[in-house]
């Protein structure tokens, strides 16, 4: 068991815990969430005796095995599964110790090092280093490749594995998804479900924590609170706690109408694909979380753009790749205004090669890419804070990014870009403060800045939230529902995939294919490829797409046929009268239905025309923002038929029920 008791703790002149008590049982599960700087990575520190308390005590069991990821990492020309096996301390200290008994010649020294050997499963501990690999998104030509080859990134997963590695009694982990693709991150999650001992973790990925966790300690306030649930629960729990006590009535109200609006804007839409089923109940929690969120010290909203071009982008065979290589080839899509696309793709499929060559960093290596008359396009690439000057202040880059915008506005004068800067939570001496020395939560909120101030009208983001916490988190979802134009999103985060997309783009085998499914669809496909990698097994097929609404009704009117049962006469009779009147009910029905299957199948027909016209980067402006019109009428006549559609097929069902 883990006992901390009363434990005041300082970094310098700041107090980081006073008076902080909490306790974990063995096996348990826990995420440990709280605001940047609240002090869980200095918990951390106590845990492992690198920080020690000024008051109070930090008890663990003697004999634990505490495992963690090294947060620097060394140069080496070791192979990367060798680097991995050495993470494994009690095989280390086993061949150590047979080493050492063969030099010294000692025979029954080289028997108690084969037994420990043996313990420590040193038979099939290069397969299981491997397997963590290939689990964590390495190619199997990786495996054995220097450490030293491999970016930051991938250093960082080296280092998880490395750690995932030791068999621990107690395994602390500090934003371990931080550099993982959605594929690698459902991995592991399995994995450490899967594991036996004690786990704590920091995280600002709700549904893995949710996934993984059955308890939450939260640090606020210099004090350590715990809460026996996962994190949603925890949110509830302190809503509740949090609504009792709360008096900023006013406030409250104002957030509660704020996510109303972000509600009501997709709530017709909600029977419409099961992605739009997932978001009313994302929104429905958020909703309840008002309280929570007035809490929160920082929210933002993107400016309304200038203009919204329709389409936005039409892309016609567009390949995309680096020099002469192609990774994704024959893409042809239509962007429009408003649509919230998430794409989805496992690691090196090339979701990132997409995004850049839609930002123009990349040019096309084949095919037209035809953009709409005024497209401004905000870009969040992974590497973006990674450019950033390191001896450069935020002021001093707002300057200089409003003279490059707006050379004469008045909104280029310095008053005006501090109180913009302070939006973002740089006020005061902090706008003069140097970005080498900002946290990666303040770079990243830098350079939403930068984004939200050129006033885009396509946003693509690739990974916004590596370095956001909880509540900034929430706050950019909130922001991105707000926003007027269009967004396009790669992100490991499910929650803000839920919460932000419409529909959802594959990257897959070379592709860009519509996927109809939700993210739940999309995980079990990722497990089940896992699976039959580990196996050696054909990877199972690309998800299918769901049938729309004019299928259903047709696979349903074919059921198995079933054997005749003999009745008697009077029976039948009366039968034959129920299915007469039942069919006299229903006819009115199934005619509507019908024709919405007709109706439907025409608008179905209409849009591929429209998109294949726009594709072929041939109209003028005028017939462009026709098609475009006409897509937006389609798609709102779409969206009502097929609610109609649904509350049709409901009575149907009843009136046949009830006849049964």
């Amino acid at each position: 068991m883990i006992t901390v008791r009363n434990v005041v703790l300082r970094r310098g002149a700041k107090v980081v815990l006073d008076g902080a008590s909490f306790t974990l049982n063995p096996g348990e599960k826990a995420g440990l969430v709280g605001r940047n700087g609240a002090g869980k990575s200095s918990l951390f520190a106590l845990l492992t005796d690198r920080l020690h308390a000024d008051r109070g005590d930090v008890d663990l069991p003697p004999r634990w095995r505490i495992g963690e990821v090294a947060q620097h990492m060394p140069e080496t020309d070791q192979g990367a599964t060798d680097f991995v096996l050495d993470g494994d301390l009690p095989l280390v200290a086993a061949k150590a110790e047979l080493a050492a008994a063969e030099a010294a010649h000692d025979g029954e020294a080289m028997a108690h090092a084969h037994v420990a050997l043996e313990e420590a499963g040193a038979f099939d501990a290069r397969a299981r280093a491997q397997a963590l690999l290939l689990g964590l998104g390495f190619k199997t030509a990786q495996l054995d490749a220097p450490v030293n080859s491999f970016s930051g990134g991938w250093r960082m997963r080296l280092q998880l594995a490395r750690a995932l590695m030791c068999p621990a009694d107690l395994l602390l982990l500090d934003e371990p998804t931080n550099h993982l693709d959605l594929d690698a991150l459902v991995w592991l999650e399995a994995w450490l479900q899967r594991f036996a001992g004690t786990l704590v973790i920091i995280s600002h990925d709700r549904e893995f924590l949710d996934a993984v966790t059955r308890v939450t300690l939260h640090v606020d306030r210099q004090t350590v609170t715990r809460y026996g649930a996962n994190y949603s629960g925890f949110e509830e729990m302190r809503a509740e706690r949090m609504a009792q006590q709360q008096q900023a009535v006013a406030k409250q109200q104002e957030r509660i109408a704020h996510l109303q609006r972000f509600i009501d804007r997709f709530k017709a839409k909600a029977s419409k694909a099961k992605q739009a089923q997932s978001r009313v109940k994302a929104l429905a929690r958020m909703e309840k979380l008002a309280p929570v969120l007035t809490e929160s010290e920082f929210d933002f909203e993107f400016r309304e753009p200038a203009n919204l071009p329709n389409p936005m982008l039409a892309f016609r065979d567009v390949s995309c790749g680096y020099g002469n290589t192609v990774i994704v080839r024959d893409i042809d899509k239509t962007v429009l205004a408003g649509q919230r696309i998430g794409i989805l793709g496992a690691n090196g499929q090339g979701k990132s090669t997409l995004v850049k060559t839609i930002s123009r960093a990349l040019p096309a290596l084949g095919g037209t890419i035809t953009e709409g008359k005024g497209l401004a396009i905000g870009y969040f690439a992974q590497q973006e804070m990674d450019l950033l000057t390191e001896d450069d202040t935020p002021l001093q880059r707002m300057v200089r990014l409003a003279r490059e915008v707006s050379p004469d506005g008045k909104d280029s004068r310095e008053q005006a870009l501090r109180n913009f800067l302070g939006q973002f939570n740089f006020g005061g001496d902090m706008v003069h403060q140097t970005v080498g020395t900002l946290s990666g939560g303040e770079r990243a909120r830098l350079v939403l800045a930068t984004i939200v101030w050129q006033r885009p009208n396509l946003l693509l983001l690739d990974e916004p939230t590596n370095h956001l916490d909880l509540a900034t988190r929430e706050a950019l979802s909130i922001a991105l529902n707000e926003f007027e134009g269009t967004v396009m999103l790669v992100s490991h985060d499910r929650a803000l995939l839920r919460e932000v997309c419409d529909e959802f783009w594959l990257v897959a085998q070379g592709r860009v294919l519509p996927f109809d499914g939700d993210l739940d669809d999309y995980q079990r496909w990722l497990l089940e490829v896992s699976r039959a990698a580990q196996r050696g097994a054909p990877a199972p097929p690309l998800p299918s797409l769901l049938p729309t609404p004019a299928e259903v009704p047709k696979a349903a009117a074919a059921p198995p046929p079933k054997a005749p049962v003999p009745v008697a006469r009077d029976d039948r009779k009366a039968k034959a009268q129920v299915r007469s009147k039942l069919a006299d009910a229903t006819r009115p029905l199934r005619n509507e239905l019908a024709g919405i299957d007709k109706r439907l199948e025409s608008l179905g027909a209409e849009k591929s025309a429209a998109e294949a016209a726009l594709a072929t980067g041939a109209l003028a402006p005028a017939e462009i923002a026709d098609h475009g019109r006409r897509l937006n009428h389609i798609a709102a006549e779409v969206a009502i038929l097929e609610e109609r559609w649904l509350e049709l097929h409901t009575q149907l069902e009843a009136l046949q029920t009830a006849a049964s």
